[in-house]
């Protein structure tokens, strides 16, 4: 009994050793995460902080991103906007995914008129929608602002979540476990609870994971077109916009935020890879794991 925390140890050591892949997403993904979390004692100056004397200066032992036009140190602002990044995303994978599971199970498991008010007139209709464009449109319209962001983001994005919770209760509820719940007399937030959500929760998890990589695309697309976080607050997208004026002479200005945004996306991409391996058995067979 001892010994069992060291062979599960054991038994995850040799599943990264086989998708070396999985490694190198969890080490960008915790390094965004510990900027995000850890930002007030990672970052070694005021992000918000003007030195104007020593404004576009390239990378240096004393700034190690350099600065911007500002004088402002870059290495400062990207670990301030990792935080930002990971909030936005957080609270809006939860939004949508609250909605998506309120609104694809309500869909799925009574059927019916229901099934056809919400999955034609309202997912559909969201779904046919640029949700890109869609949150641009909201965020214009509410204005820029943390909680406007996430409001905008959210509606944009919540119909695929429930499009695919509609889709895994169908295939769920018909299942004979749950017909047997409902002959014992199980009342139907039971069967949908106990019974349906814990069998067609683990793919619905996986788009939730990929689904933060978009978030954070999204965020630093709002915030490059000036409907993101207001400034100062640092984020990734306004630095690169602050950055295209200097392209050619402080090139740093673009690549780090860049490379930050990318290596955020690709270490969340990477997770909903190893997440669907794992969870599914199939593919668990298949790759040996």
């Amino acid at each position: 009994m001892a010994q069992l925390p060291f062979r599960c140890f054991e038994a995850f050591a040799r599943r990264l050793k086989r998708q070396p892949l999985v490694l190198a997403g969890m080490m960008l993904l915790g390094s965004f995460v510990l900027a995000g979390i850890a930002a007030p004692w990672i970052a070694p100056y005021n992000p918000a902080k003007i030195d104007l004397v020593h404004r576009l200066e390239g990378p240096s032992s004393t700034h190690w991103a350099g600065t911007d036009e500002l004088g402002r140190d870059t290495f400062s602002r990207l670990v301030w906007g990792a935080r930002i990044s990971l909030a936005v995303s957080v609270s809006v994978v939860s939004v949508s995914l609250t909605l998506g599971l309120a609104i694809g199970g309500l869909a799925g498991y009574l059927g019916g008129w229901v099934d056809t008010a919400l999955t034609t007139f309202a997912m559909n209709t969201f779904l046919a929608l640029p949700g890109i464009l869609l949150a641009i449109a909201l965020a214009a319209f509410l204005g820029a602002g943390f909680t406007n962001l996430v409001l905008a983001l959210a509606i944009g994005g919540w119909a695929g979540y429930a499009r695919l919770v509609r889709a895994q209760v169908l295939a769920v509820r018909e299942r004979d476990y749950v017909d047997a719940a409902r002959a014992l007399g199980a009342s139907g937030s039971r069967v949908f609870f106990r019974h349906i959500l814990p069998n067609m929760i683990q793919p619905v998890l996986v788009q939730a994971t990929i689904g933060m990589a978009g978030v954070i695309l999204a965020e630093a697309t709002l915030s490059f077109l000036g409907l993101g976080i207001p400034a100062p607050a640092p984020s990734w997208g306004a630095m690169l916009n602050d950055a295209r004026l200097h392209l050619f002479d402080s090139p740093h200005l673009v690549l780090f935020p860049a490379l930050a945004v990318a290596s955020s996306v690709l270490g969340f991409n990477l997770l909903g890879d190893a997440l669907r391996d794992q969870l599914d058995p199939r593919t668990r067979l298949e790759i040996g794991i």
